[in-house]
């Protein structure tokens, strides 16, 4: 299969800019508020957490850890939960993996998932499930044995590894229960699929004696065919995750290389073909929210695949991996430039990134950390599934300062999960389109414990837990050169400012007319918006609200008088 690749002209400057190396760092204005920066944390062999198994130092790592990926711009954690047919908190499926205490199967004291969705909440963190599917580790290792134990027919034995076999309905059934089971249970944000494809030693299957006597493979099944199973996989799972709470967003991550492009060959490495990944026809299918290619390849083994990921996204999310374990010297030779590149112009094609993994990031590789905390100095925001169905919630109801701090009420049901964000700003009204003007993200109560600044003015929105924001609720600490609508305020040609809708009105219209009825102007009525008046004529005038039927109210009075 080939693919055309059209190259733009932006993206051709933007590489040829960007060859130059690290002195290039966006402004805030180039800073994207939706963007989803993630990063794999692996648990198998402790290799990035835990380093101790003892309960008080696995917490204390974990949230040096966390604070270090915040403070590096991280919004999405990817935890590694279940290992290989081991996990990382209290199952009847599978036995405890032996990172948390030494020993497989033996309890930590404590739910290490639990403890980590928590802190990673608490940071305005996503933490997502990384759950690794396929291989279930050593033949004779206590994952893969206790497995075959239970389904002796659903685990097939290549070399010294175990495999869960992609061909069995069983395979599909138990993984989708596993997935369910981790949703069900815990507040995740995601559940994320590892290794949802054919071994790549598939064909090295033992042999059977066939016609005439002659060794045959055991599995003689097409490319498509072995598509088609893995699919199945895939659909069950996320057919399963959905049916529990539909919000929870689910991913994978494919081979960096979705298949050969008309101009640029994989070299024979890639999802489709080689392990029958049909990753972005998932996308399209709608059985997959997000992908997070392990794109851990350079030059003109990204760039052009990193173009085609993102043309074939479908309107959903694909966020590159990034391979920055080969900053380390004794993984690789690449140069700081050689990530700092991928991460400008993921940007550029809106994708965001993934680090692979934490321990090379916080470590600061060849200055990687230093870079991320620059590169993402602004915080962002989970992008919103868009093809989920629903409307945006409702913003604040009310927005004030109580003993220092600020605080907000809503209508929202309690079973409604949501998180706040916070803006602030000199302006007003604060414009929460801009990443710039973000505070605080992700916060799950209705109050901000910082010091407030009385010479900026903050807003408040709610996302719900498909990522969907509300308009704002504005609040006006400095009101600067801007008058609001009163018995008489002077505007001097400056922006006039509505007071708080009502309750009880259906208003959405306010008419600006003079003291004789002449209609001069009809704008939107949007609590405490400004209103340019510039054009209006000096004078006295009048401002009424007007009802779905037509009714109106006046609501009050404001001068123009213009400076000579």
């Amino acid at each position: 299969m080939t693919r055309k690749i059209v190259f733009s002209f932006f993206f051709l400057s933007a590489c040829l800019l960007l060859h130059a190396g690290d002195s290039i760092f966006p402004n805030e204005g180039g800073t994207p508020k939706f963007e989803i920066r993630a990063v794999w944390l692996t648990t198998i062999g402790g290799i990035d957490w835990p380093k101790s198994h003892r309960i008080e130092s696995q917490k204390a790592e974990l949230c040096k850890t966390l604070d270090q990926l915040k403070q590096a711009g991280v919004n999405t954690v990817l935890l590694q939960t279940r290992i290989r047919a081991t996990t990382i908190f209290p199952s009847d499926m599978e036995p405890w993996d032996a990172c948390l205490t030494g020993a497989s199967g033996k309890a930590p004291g404590y739910d290490p998932l639990q403890y980590a969705i928590e802190e990673c909440h608490k940071r305005g963190m996503q933490l997502h499930a990384w759950v690794v599917t396929i291989p279930v580790g050593k033949w004779d290792k206590a994952g893969c044995r206790q497995l075959r134990q239970k389904h002796p027919d659903m685990v097939v034995r290549i070399g010294e590894d175990g495999f869960m076999d992609p061909e069995k309905t069983a395979t599909a059934d138990y993984l989708a229960k596993y997935c369910r089971n981790i949703v069900e249970r815990y507040d995740v944000d995601g559940i994320h699929l590892d290794y949802i494809r054919y071994p790549e030693t598939w064909n090295k299957l033992p042999k059977a004696k066939g016609a005439k006597g002659r060794n045959t493979p055991v599995r003689p099944t097409s490319l498509n065919a072995r598509r088609a199973y893995i699919t199945a996989i895939v659909k069950a799972i996320y057919q399963g995750v959905k049916a529990a709470k539909p919000w929870v967003m689910v991913s994978c991550s494919p081979i960096g290389k979705h298949d050969d492009l008309l101009r640029y060959r994989s070299g024979g490495w890639n999802a489709r073909t080689a392990v029958c990944q049909d990753a972005q026809q998932w996308l399209k299918d709608g059985i997959m929210d997000a992908l997070f290619p392990m794109m851990y390849f350079r030059n003109n083994h990204f760039f052009p695949f990193a173009i085609d990921w993102q043309e074939h996204a479908y309107g959903r999310f694909v966020i590159p991996g990034l391979g920055i374990y080969f900053l380390d010297p004794h993984e690789g030779k690449w140069s700081l430039g050689d990530v700092t590149r991928q991460m400008h112009v993921s940007r550029q094609l809106g994708m965001g990134h993934c680090y692979f993994r934490s321990y090379f990031l916080t470590s600061n590789q060849k200055g990687i950390y230093d870079f991320a905390e620059r590169f993402d100095a602004v915080p962002s925001l989970i992008p919103p599934m868009l093809w989920a169905e629903g409307s945006k919630p409702a913003p604040p109801d009310t927005l004030f300062i109580n003993k220092g701090q600020l605080c907000w009420h809503d209508t929202i049901s309690n079973t409604e999960a949501r998180v706040y964000n916070v803006y602030a700003s000199e302006d007003y009204p604060v414009n929460v389109d801009t990443a710039a003007n973000l505070v605080a993200t992700r916060l799950t109560s209705n109050r901000l414990c910082l010091p407030l600044d009385n010479r900026l003015n903050y807003a408040v929105t709610i996302q719900d837990r498909y990522g969907r924001e509300s308009r704002p609720r504005q609040l006006l600490l400095n009101a600067g050169p801007r008058y609001t609508v009163s018995m008489i305020a002077k505007s001097d040609g400056r922006p006039v400012l509505l007071p708080a809708k009502p309750s009880t009105t259906d208003a959405n219209y306010v008419i600006i007319e003079t003291l004789h009825g002449k209609k001069m102007q009809l704008s939107p009525y949007v609590d405490n918006q400004p209103i340019d008046v510039r054009h209006l004529p000096d004078g006295i005038y009048q401002v009424r609200s007007i009802g779905r039927k037509g009714v109106t109210h006046r609501i009050g009075f404001f001068s123009v008088k213009k400076e000579d």
